[in-house]
């Protein structure tokens, strides 16, 4: 091979061809590529060859271990969490898993290198009294309050991601069936999703009453800017900040990702079941919804203190009669 084919940056844009003829989102290979491109800084900096079949186990670990402790975010500065660092790991998997089948390298690099598990942290949902805060926020504004308050109900109702919302477009809406395409699902899939009574009415009214001109005919977007454009993920991450900070909202992120865990979070305590949960998230596997599962579990057990199916019948005569009773009963050991 020619001096230079086997350097990691040539093989990583290999890799990004590769991620773009099998499909593979826009966003996903944004990621593959920044990490990947992350961990050529990294060897960089640390004298280490750039060479892939020069990099060994001991090159993998030491990133690994710099990410868990020196690495830190972008933006914020914070350090990076598990789930990140687990990020990392399955995209160098998938890295040298391509580049053993192009046969760039023999051995297999990451075969014996585990991804690191990472804790369950609790995740924060907005309470009922900080969501009617919102919503009167955003009832109060002029203009473009409207079109905030049906994103706002359709994200807490539906539980969709920021790029889904974004990529609604208007005849994706049925409102007899109460029903929602989302062409511009993770993973390049569509998918259906229900909407309830009430975000029904507030679609009707905004699409009739309240969504802006478009600024031409080719504009098919349910949610646009003041000049008939479409909305970007920005602009709904922004709104949403500054609603929080115009409620009053602290302890939690007013985000897109808050408000899909505060869904989650209720349409779990309202009784769904973690099978059209999943469906409606639109996860490929369980393990996603039984982290939601566990998280919330404290909450479920206080719901079942309230809505106990034989709790609430104890003034049924029959119930009645079993439980003074079983109070009079005390628990022998069985011989």
């Amino acid at each position: 091979m020619e001096t230079g084919e086997l350097e990691l940056q040539n093989l990583i844009e290999g890799f990004r061809l590769t991620c773009q003829t099998e499909g593979k989102s826009l966003k996903t290979i944004e990621w593959y590529v920044a990490f990947l491109y992350r961990f050529l800084n990294f060897l960089k900096s640390s004298d280490c060859s750039i060479e892939i079949d020069q990099i060994n186990k001991n090159d993998i670990r030491s990133f690994i271990r710099y990410l868990q402790v020196e690495a830190r975010t972008p933006r914020g500065g914070q350090p990076l969490s598990g789930a990140t660092v687990q990020g990392y790991v399955r995209t160098l998997k998938a890295f040298f898993s391509w580049a053993e089948r192009e046969e760039y390298v023999a051995t297999k690099l990451m075969a014996k290198i585990p991804v690191p598990k990472a804790t369950n942290k609790l995740i924060n949902t907005l309470s009922s009294e900080q969501i009617g805060k919102l919503i009167d926020v955003c009832s109060r504004i002029n203009g473009t309050g409207y079109r905030n308050l049906t994103m706002l109900l359709l994200m807490l109702d539906c539980g969709i991601r920021v790029s889904e919302l974004v990529n609604i477009n208007v005849e994706d809406i049925n409102l007899p069936e109460g029903q929602i395409k989302l062409r511009m699902a993770k993973g390049g899939h569509e998918r259906i999703v229900p909407a309830g009574a009430l975000v029904q009415k507030i679609l009707w009214k905004y699409i009739n009453h309240y969504r802006p001109e478009p600024l031409t005919y080719s504009v098919n977007n349910l949610f646009l800017n003041d000049k008939g454009l479409p909305l970007g993920r920005n602009g709904v991450q922004q709104m949403l900040r500054r609603s929080g900070r115009r409620a009053g909202i602290s302890g939690v992120r007013c985000s897109p990702h808050t408000l899909r865990h505060t869904f989650a979070k209720n349409y779990l305590l309202n009784g769904g079941d973690i099978f059209s949960l999943q469906k409606i998230l639109g996860h490929s596997s369980l393990s996603s919804v039984r982290t939601y599962l566990n998280l919330f579990a404290t909450d479920i057990k206080k719901q079942h203190r309230r809505f106990s199916p034989v709790d609430n019948m104890a003034h049924t005569p029959g119930i009645y009669q079993v439980i003074r009773c079983s109070g009079s009963l005390s628990y022998r050991k069985r011989v």
